[in-house]
């Protein structure tokens, strides 16, 4: 009977990693029958708190009015499916960057990117989610074991961000379709907000990618299929990538910056820096796991792992239960 290494060796590209050549865990499994051991990291990943979290942490829009904006976990599913369409058309293993995929905004803070920049400030250096969302995996899950991922996964997790430098191509794929996905995903949400139109968007860039989301996405898949395909490396041709990194700058220079749906991340900071400082200052508040970080690594790690962990509605009980005066009941 074939197994799943036969058929990446029969059907894979050249230039996909095979399940072969795993750098391996830090702490060896036994084989599975019907699981790659990248298959074994996603249904990991997918079984973790973290993930659960990521349907009640921010993408763009803090606390939006409706049920159609996107969330962190929205977001990661666009992104699988997205790297996936690319990976199966390239011929490259598409467990490895499904697993990379679901795995590699599990770090983010609550509040989006809002919440790196507060941890930041504080802290007086960069808090990355990406770095964070190893971490994760590796010393925060499992209560404190992590998931035992394999070296390949927790690559690709780590340097899935545009200055990251994956060693897989696999991993590059998942770097392009995280940018592919943001990007258009959020266009479609500021718009449904009513703060962006298709005739806002630069026209030397939707001219090249089209004028509606579908079209821009099918059009940058197809660039790195065509540009990629039986080739060591993944990349778009020059006119579309110049268009996406438009896109990219006009959206960060309006919507990410300016817009009107942005102004509650103002209360956002504030609410994240009393956290901070409260339970830097009662460390014996936090929950016992926090504490123990605290013992082996210090006080602004263990409470940045707290906060960082917390999903965007936790953090809001959490601050009322210690600052919103209580109603006081005779019983």
């Amino acid at each position: 009977m074939k197994t799943y290494l036969d058929f990446e060796e029969e059907f894979l590209s050249q230039y996909a990693f095979k399940t072969k050549d795993t750098k391996g865990r830090l702490v060896e499994l036994e084989p599975s029958p019907l699981r790659t051991e990248f298959q074994r990291d996603r249904d990991r990943i997918i079984h973790s708190k973290a993930f659960r979290r990521l349907k009640h942490k921010t993408q763009v829009f803090l606390s939006p009015e409706g049920d159609h904006y996107r969330t962190r976990l929205t977001h990661t599913l666009e992104v699988s499916q997205i790297a996936r369409t690319i990976g199966r058309a390239l011929r490259l293993n598409e467990d490895l960057i499904e697993a990379i995929s679901l795995g590699h905004d599990l770090g983010h803070t609550p509040f989006g990117h809002e919440g790196e920049k507060v941890l930041s400030r504080i802290i007086g250096r960069p808090f990355e989610h990406n770095e964070q969302s190893l971490r994760v995996v590796e010393k925060l899950e499992n209560n404190g074991e992590g998931l035992n991922l394999t070296y390949e996964v927790k690559d690709g997790i780590l340097n899935h961000k545009i200055s990251g430098n994956p060693s897989t191509l696999e991993g590059k794929v998942v770097s392009y379709a995280d940018r592919i996905a943001y990007i258009n995903h959020d266009i479609d949400d500021g718009i449904r907000a009513g703060l962006l139109s298709e005739s806002d968007l630069p026209l030397d860039a939707t001219n090249i990618l089209g004028h509606k989301k579908g079209d821009r996405i099918n059009t940058l898949v197809n660039s790195l299929v065509k540009n990629s395909y039986d080739k060591p490396f993944v990349k778009l041709d020059k006119d579309c990538e110049d268009s996406l990194m438009l896109l990219r700058k006009f959206m960060f220079c309006t919507l990410y910056q300016d817009a009107d749906a942005k102004q509650e991340e103002k209360k956002a900071d504030i609410l994240l820096e009393f956290l901070f400082n409260y339970f830097y200052e009662n460390v014996h508040r936090m929950p016992e796991f926090y504490q123990n970080i605290t013992d082996k690594e210090g006080v602004e790690i263990a409470v940045c792992d707290y906060i960082a962990g917390m999903s965007d509605r936790y953090a809001i009980k959490v601050f009322n239960d210690i600052f919103v005066p209580k109603s006081w009941q005779v019983l």
